[in-house]
């Protein structure tokens, strides 16, 4: 799917914020034929024109002040995530210039840091979620997390992973509005575009999620899975942007100690790890097992 201008994004953005917010604060609590506020509460609640705020929505005018723009957050309930990416959006925009694609690349020392850690699945993913790198205990945890696959692609077309992720619905919650921060208001990278416009076709979950337009950069929290030979896991996970890359995040995961979901880590590790001859034990025979994706 080719990238394409949006030539109207402050203004979508606006109308998706304005009908999840409950209409609690509108001075007419009658009958109501639209969800959420109606532009003229909006404007009332901004303390701006209808007529003002009509034209924002419908792209007319472009050029809001930033007094305005908080106004208007306000009014929406927005979050300080959710505010400056409507002040991103908002912003002048340079042209676009075409430039080929470079391949993003993780530096020797990541990679020589996450092969270290033989207790700790460790990941390195791209701005737009395509894995980079990944230590042998992340591919144990799942074949998806090995580099050359997209977190967001996996989590929701693949079947498996509604079995293997015991939180799916929490996660696939999670990861749209990380994607949406991690992009900005860039959403005219090719990239990104190709992976929106392939799930935007094929999973109606995804379309659901991604038109509501959350912003929230979640970088810790738990992970409830269920592994096919370790069982049942609790993992915390840690997203950490690697400095000096262009959106390279490191993703860690790790069990509380003396848990049971580090005794079943340990198992796993130990299934995975080299035997004499420089294979992994417990790999023969075994069928290719779906796993863990993306926190």
């Amino acid at each position: 799917m080719a990238a394409t201008r949006d030539a109207n994004a402050l203004g979508r953005y606006l109308r998706a914020r304005r009908e999840l917010v409950q209409p609690d604060q509108a001075r007419d609590q009658g009958n109501r034929r639209v969800p959420g506020l109606r532009r003229e509460e909006v404007a009332f609640l901004a303390g701006i024109s209808s007529d003002y705020y009509n034209r924002l929505e419908q792209g007319r005018d472009r050029n809001p002040s930033e007094q305005v723009l908080r106004s208007i957050a306000r009014a929406l309930q927005l979050d300080e995530e959710a505010t400056a990416y409507l002040l991103e959006l908002a912003a002048p925009k340079s042209p676009r210039r075409k430039r080929p694609r470079r391949s993003e690349r993780v530096g020797d020392g990541i990679r020589t840091l996450i092969d270290s850690w033989p207790l700790t699945p460790a990941y390195v993913h791209g701005k737009y979620m395509d894995i980079l790198a990944a230590n042998s205990l992340a591919v144990a945890l799942s074949p998806f997390n090995a580099p050359g696959h997209n977190s967001m692609l996996v989590a929701f077309l693949e079947p498996e992973m509604r079995e293997v992720h015991q939180d799916w619905e929490d996660m696939t919650a999670r990861i749209v509005p990380y994607l949406r921060s991690v992009a900005g208001a860039d959403i005219e990278d090719p990239r990104l575009v190709e992976i929106v416009g392939e799930l935007s076709l094929r999973s109606e979950r995804f379309r659901t999620l991604w038109a509501r337009q959350d912003v929230k950069h979640k970088s810790t929290g738990v992970s409830l899975l269920h592994h096919p030979q370790a069982g049942p896991l609790e993992l915390q996970y840690e997203k950490l942007l690697v400095p000096g890359t262009d959106g390279q995040t490191l993703i860690t995961y790790h069990a509380q100690p003396g848990s049971a979901s580090e005794e079943r880590l340990r198992l796993l590790a130990s299934m995975n790890a080299p035997d004499d001859a420089g294979g992994r034990r417990g790999e023969a025979g075994q069928s290719r097992t779906p796993g863990h994706t993306v926190p």
